[in-house]
């Protein structure tokens, strides 16, 4: 079982910055992948990015590709999402996820545990 905490969202103007965080819990964090997902206002959860356990594979969704950078720290159990140069597009409420295997899938449905969500807007 893991349990999933994100922090660090909040009202930012477009082309600031926010560094979104993700507590774990569970001795076997480092054996999970560890995506997030954003959901904004009348949208589907969509993929904004995934890393593997041994951060050695990492994937972008187009529209946050060299804007947001994914990282993990095993010892600590926390994932990190650095968002860049936000857009008013990017407002929503953002979910770290956890699955139980090695490949960082970018499909929602393949993630076993999800996080409560923290909400991210950004003014124009």
């Amino acid at each position: 079982q893991v349990q999933l905490v994100e922090s660090g969202g909040g009202l930012v103007q477009a082309g600031g910055s926010l560094r979104l965080s993700c507590a774990a819990s569970g001795r076997t964090f480092s054996s999970y992948t560890m995506g997030w997902f954003r959901q904004g206002p009348g949208k589907e959860r969509e993929f904004v990015s995934a890393i593997s356990w041994s951060r050695s594979t990492k994937y972008y969704a187009d529209f946050v590709k060299g804007r947001f950078t994914i990282s993990r720290d095993n010892a600590k159990n926390t994932v990190h999402l650095q968002m860049n140069s936000l857009k008013p597009e990017d407002t929503a409420v953002y979910y770290c996820a956890a699955r139980s295997d090695s490949y960082p899938s970018q499909q929602k449905n393949d993630y076993n545990y999800w996080g409560q969500g923290t909400q991210v807007t950004v003014s124009s």
